[in-house]
């Protein structure tokens, strides 16, 4: 299966010049606490969720017109429409991720690819795997007692 069959293509995106309060609102307004940065020809620069805000907004007491790109977490961890969906399983095992992006080869953001989305379109044992990767670092960070 390929990464465009089950990508999300009607995705909400903020550019880095616009402020938090916007981003946050976007977020409201569409349900969702993870929303890429781009640049004005739609390349992904980051990245920014709705822990970005908490963290890097609201424990600091930053304005709320705080630019998005300055609370952004940098790195793009993306895959391409025409992967194999095991590459997006890779990279979010790999840099312990529930979201892969999916971008064109110039950078353009064309999709999203949720850890959901691969659990919908995969079998129980290999989806166990992936969320048992990607989870691996909270597991370290919070001590997790087994």
């Amino acid at each position: 299966m390929l990464c465009k069959e089950i990508m999300k293509q009607d995705i909400q995106s903020v550019l880095a010049d616009d402020t938090i309060q916007t981003a946050a609102c976007k977020m409201r307004d569409a349900n969702v606490g993870f929303l890429p940065v781009c640049d004005s020809a739609g390349r992904v620069l980051g990245a920014l969720t709705d822990r970005d805000l908490a963290i890097r907004v609201l424990a600091h007491n930053r304005p709320l017109s705080t630019k998005a790109g300055d609370v952004m977490t940098s790195g793009v961890v993306a895959c391409r429409p025409d992967d194999d969906v095991q590459r997006a399983e890779q990279l979010m095992g790999q840099h312990h991720k529930s979201r892969v992006l999916c971008t064109e080869a110039d950078g353009r953001l064309v999709g999203i690819i949720s850890l959901s989305d691969i659990a919908q379109s995969e079998d129980d044992r290999h989806t166990a795997q992936t969320v048992r990767r990607v989870t691996e670092r909270e597991a370290v960070q919070h001590g997790s007692m087994r």
